[in-house]
């Protein structure tokens, strides 16, 4: 299973475009929470502020350039605090002005009110409301099996098969909102939550970007948005695929020119991916079924140096019969960039000409792709 995040729990770009920067505050109310407690205001891996809670109340304030989703997050008593082993945070939209953020006992609960920015955010999280709730229904539904059943390969498939049409509502309603407000930061934000999710297609996601307002596009989330979507449009189905060099376990010195002539998977995948270790088997049975009829696969490994020995050990355990290669550069493989891949199992379906044919394979999907494509 391919693990799903909700949109605009996500890291967003840090801003470089030199513009006014504008004053914003974060004020907050949490009922019965009392000291020692802090919230910390996080973007990315940097903290921007952070205030004690006194009476259940805090006051957090900095400047930024354009208007940034950014978490809230409660320690309580020396340690994060927890719901369920989630942590207790909630998202918001850094914009001028004051953001009131307000709950009876935990940020996992709290309210928001705001400016513009803050109202567009709470609609999209209306249309994403009824998906989640079925999401959060499915999985305490998982919760209740045991877990011997849970390791069944059926069980696996029909959990990764709802997540992933789970993740494709979430892209849709993110979609229809970006298209319906080209001008708000929300959209531009929601449209780099997707790419988390799964691997969006150029066709979807390069008109929806080329549709936002200029000043989005500009802005300096919007500029690195653009080359994932120039990125995308690299590895289109029809494009030629992007050429790379890696080396095998031993050494060996393995080009994907070397598959011209030949339909090749392309898998990526890591010994530490539990969702790709569950995927192998169905990889096995396609090459099996399918190696004598000019069909190869190339792995491409997300291990890195340290990660060497289990890189190996996982090639014996799953018994992958095809060729292995990687940087050991972990997920900043230089293929990983070329490929536009930001979560695995991922893969890509390339014909005899080096164009693609289909990517994102899984399963019965990946069965389907080469019957028919290769004869």
């Amino acid at each position: 299973m391919k693990k799903f995040l909700l949109p605009l729990l996500l890291t967003v770009s840090s801003l470089a475009q030199a513009q006014t920067p504008f004053s914003y505050t974060v004020k907050g109310k949490l009922g019965n929470v009392s000291a020692p407690a802090k919230v910390y205001l996080v973007r990315g891996s940097s903290v921007l502020d952070s205030a004690a809670v006194k009476n259940g109340a805090f006051e957090l304030k900095g400047k930024t350039t354009e208007p940034v989703s950014a978490s809230l997050i409660l320690r309580k008593k020396g340690r994060l605090n927890t719901l369920y082993g989630v942590l207790d945070q909630t998202r918001l939209f850094l914009e001028p002005g004051a953001v009131v953020v307000t709950s009876p006992d935990s940020l996992a609960h709290a309210s928001l009110k705001g400016g513009p920015v803050t109202a567009d955010y709470l609609r999209l999280q209306e249309l994403f409301k009824p998906i989640t709730a079925n999401m959060q229904s499915f999985s305490d539904e998982l919760q209740q099996i045991p877990e011997a059943q849970r390791q069944a390969p059926a069980f696996r498939e029909r959990m990764q098969t709802a997540f992933e049409a789970f993740n494709k509502q979430l892209a849709a309603a993110a979609y229809a909102f970006a298209r319906s407000n080209p001008k708000s930061w929300v959209s531009l934000d929601a449209l780099m939550g997707m790419q988390m999710l799964d691997l969006p297609a150029y066709a979807t996601v390069g008109p929806v970007y080329e549709g936002l307002s200029s000043q989005l596009r500009n802005s300096a989330a919007g500029r690195e948005y653009g080359e994932l979507v120039k990125g995308l449009k690299a590895v289109a189905v029809g494009a030629q695929a992007p050429e790379f060099t890696q080396q095998t376990p031993d050494g060996k010195t393995v080009s994907l020119r070397d598959y011209r002539g030949k339909y090749v998977l392309v898998d990526f995948w890591a010994s530490w991916c539990g969702p790709c270790r569950q995927e192998n088997p169905a990889v096995i049975k396609a090459y099996n079924e399918y190696k004598d009829r000019n069909f190869d696969v190339l792995s491409v490994s997300f291990d890195d140096e340290k990660g060497r020995a289990n890189w190996l050990k996982a090639i014996a355990e799953d018994q992958l019969p095809w060729t292995q290669v990687s940087d050991l550069h972990g997920m900043e493989n230089e293929v990983a960039r070329l490929y536009q891949i930001h979560s695995i199992p991922q893969n890509y379906l390339i014909d005899p000409n080096g164009k693609i044919l289909a990517y994102n394979l899984k399963g019965e999907g990946l069965q389907a792709a080469l019957a028919q494509y290769v004869k």
